[in-house]
């Protein structure tokens, strides 16, 4: 049955909140922003038609679901959408919107809890037939059975939390011995970002590709997928670049992985959209490795190139309507690259970066589409991750793709802070970027990305100068 929605409450901040709030407005939904005290001048602050202050302190307020959902109660919000991280992926906050209700614009509970557990997501996987890479059915109880079975499949072998994600609570091992050194170290790890110390142990794939296929499923049955992305470079298990369509699939390939990507979202009756994530080895052969139940950070570039917008279609579902296209019109257009800008200092170990941006000048132009949430006098607090802005590029060819992506990094003027910038500028010059061999091992094995120079204003010293003189003469 459908059920109009014309106020959402959005449970996130930044860019995101920003990506949902534009989309409400073309819809001629009333967007609701909540914030804390820190983002009191945040961007989708400034955006929503009207905005919350939760609290307390800079975190709590965006994680305490049973205020969120009393607030979304209490202004007369229709619907809540979670963004992604925060509580994007919590059963408990999903379920609690059902009980209230709140429409959770995303998947039932139930699915979010069973795609939660990688355990339990690989399990359902095997039942259905997708290829999985060798791993415990179970969570390992302890050090001495995972070594038993990592000695059983072969080194090396990944540790991974069980209802984690983000790189967190997550350590390869070639031996016996960093097993168990790790082992320890990723259940708290996992106990402390997750709440839970549970841990399952997988064969390690060196140097794969790393494959999402979007999809999306309303509750009429119709489930589909919108092509693939390869998210394979990557830091720490965490993505840096990505593209779609992937370079490697060929059309056969990518309708084979596809429609397994649909068959576990109907085997969970999985409504909204999605993403299933494999991993494909240097012969083709791919591995179902977990599925996330939210909108993806790097959801624009499937948007790009095949002109669908997730958000809508996301409130669409949730709004008990069919989805607006099927399989057979999706149809995959050009490339798209997608640079997840970072407040951080690559030469410093990638370490965030925080303060007060003194100059900003985005690119723009034909291809280039900007997802951000900071401007130019806005102060990047300490407390959250340090994405600033997601700059997309999109082209006929691969070629002009990478040309148009190497404009807009040399366009793009970000002062004040440290930025990851410089270092994308590297990546898009290496030669075998440009000829598009990628894997995850990309990064760690091309040092000399971090061998630039990094720009000094010149009003940086005036700047710097100037502060000094005011300290000193009791001005400040």
């Amino acid at each position: 049955m459908e059920k109009k929605i014309s106020k959402i409450l959005i449970a996130n901040r930044g860019e995101i909140a920003t990506r949902i709030i534009r989309a409400c407005k073309e819809l001629g939904i009333t967007s609701v922003a909540i914030y804390s005290e820190v983002d009191r001048n945040a961007h989708h602050v400034r955006k929503a038609d009207k905005s919350y202050l939760v609290g307390p302190g800079p975190l709590e307020g965006y994680l305490n679901y049973h205020r969120i959902v009393d607030l979304a109660k209490e202004i007369q919000a229709d619907a809540i959408h979670p963004g992604y991280g925060f509580l994007s992926e919590n059963p408990d906050f999903a379920k609690y919107c059902e009980e209230k209700g709140i429409t959770f614009i995303g998947p039932s509970s139930e699915a979010i809890a069973l795609m939660g557990n990688k355990v339990e997501a690989r399990n359902l996987a095997r039942k259905i037939g997708l290829p999985l890479l060798p791993g415990t059915d179970e969570p390992v109880k302890d050090e001495e059975e995972a070594v038993r079975f990592a000695n059983s499949i072969g080194y090396p072998v990944i540790i991974k939390a069980a209802f984690g994600g983000g790189g967190r609570g997550m350590r390869v091992s070639y031996n016996e011995k960093e097993l168990r050194r790790y082992i320890n170290i990723c259940m708290s790890e996992s106990k402390k970002a997750f709440g839970k110390a549970d841990i399952f142990i997988e064969k390690y794939l060196e140097a794969p590709h790393h494959i999402e296929f979007q999809i999306l499923a309303d509750s009429f049955g119709n489930t589909i997928h919108l092509g693939e992305r390869d998210c394979s470079i990557q830091r720490r298990h965490q993505k840096l670049v990505e593209i779609a369509p992937s370079m490697i699939l060929s059309q056969k390939k990518r309708e084979e992985m596809g429609k397994a990507a649909v068959a576990l979202a109907k085997a969970v009756n999985y409504k909204s959209a999605g993403t299933v994530e494999f991993l494909v080895d240097k012969k083709g052969n791919y591995y179902f490795m977990e599925m996330n139940t939210r909108i993806q950070v790097e959801h624009p570039v499937t948007e790009v190139v095949t002109g669908v917008d997730l958000i809508k279609e996301m409130i669409r579902v949730a709004e008990g309507k069919p989805l607006d296209i099927k399989q057979k019109d999706v149809n995959l257009r050009g490339f798209a690259i997608e640079v997840r800008i970072c407040a951080e200092d690559p030469k410093n170990n990638f370490m965030p970066d925080f303060g007060r941006i003194t100059q900003y000048n985005s690119p723009g132009g034909i291809g280039v589409r900007l997802d951000g949430a900071v401007y130019q006098g806005y102060t990047i607090p300490p407390y959250y991750d340090s994405m600033i802005v997601k700059l997309i590029v999109y082209g006929r060819t691969w070629e002009e793709t990478v040309s148009r992506l190497k404009r807009a990094l040399d366009e793009y003027v970000i002062r004040g802070i440290k930025t990851t910038i410089p270092f994308y500028k590297k990546i898009v010059s290496d030669p075998d970027f440009l000829k598009g061999n990628i894997d995850t091992w990309f990064i760690d094995k091309k040092p000399h990305l971090l061998d630039y120079t990094d720009y000094i204003d010149p009003m940086d010293y005036v700047t710097a100068v100037a502060s000094a003189i005011a300290v000193r003469e009791g001005v400040v």
